[in-house]
């Protein structure tokens, strides 16, 4: 992490990236890890409370949604979540929420999607409770690496006892390219959420392909993805 210690990006300049357009990051169809790897993290339950650290408009949101789930989502960027509702032409509604001074919550018709339009530190579990299932794709490696283990405490904090946490990790020479997404290794996983959970490796995978077109300056990119589970106590 070292080389992208320091990089900071402000609150501002993400929601000023999604009025450029400038949404690389998202995906027109459900991601291949979360399709190939859902029946892990269902356990045989049913009807899961999933929650989505900066969901954007991930259509993955739908598409748990369409199984019989939930989802509560948290961004910053309210054009994001409108565009997640508009573009699933989904009816909803629009909430102020007390709790947190100046956010907001777009509802689903049918209950079963709530977004939170905050600052994703000031949520907590006082606000929807805790979660039966967590899909991490771009959140960990977005943050502000300094904020790493506000990260991690918030998200364990929101964690039931059988969670399940699907994360979604690259990796790359993080000397060629400043990020986000940031370089985040195995051992820094280890370090953030080792000690109160269980970590399985499920996939590697080379991802370059998928970024070519970026211009990024990088010979190699790795997806990794593990799945995270409470310890018990």
């Amino acid at each position: 992490m070292e080389a992208q210690a320091d990089r900071v990006r402000t609150l501002g300049e993400w929601e000023q990236g999604w009025k450029e357009g400038e949404i690389g990051f998202h995906q027109y169809c459900v991601h291949k890890m979360l399709e190939s790897y859902i029946d892990k993290v269902l356990c045989g339950r049913k009807r899961i409370r999933f929650f989505f650290p900066l969901c954007g408009k991930a259509v993955d949101m739908k598409w748990l949604a369409d199984m019989g789930h939930s989802v509560v989502g948290v961004d910053i960027a309210e054009m994001g979540i409108r565009q997640f509702f508009e573009d699933q032409k989904l009816i909803y509604s629009e909430e102020v929420v007390p709790a947190i001074p100046g956010a907001k919550v777009y509802k689903s018709s049918d209950g079963n999607i709530s977004l939170y339009q905050c600052d994703l530190y000031k949520f907590s579990s006082a606000i929807e409770g805790q979660f039966g299932g967590i899909w991490d794709r771009g959140s960990l490696v977005a943050i502000n690496p300094r904020d790493r283990e506000k990260y991690a405490a918030l998200i364990m904090s929101l964690m039931d006892k059988d969670c399940q946490y699907l994360l979604d990790t690259f990796l790359y020479n993080p000397e060629l390219f400043k990020g986000p997404p940031f370089n985040v290794p195995d051992v820094e996983v280890n370090r953030l959420f080792g000690r109160s959970c269980d970590i399985e490796f499920i996939q590697s995978s080379d991802a370059l392909p998928d970024v070519k077109d970026k211009e990024w300056g990088l010979d190699v990119f790795i997806e990794r993805v593990h799945l995270l589970t409470p310890k018990a106590s």
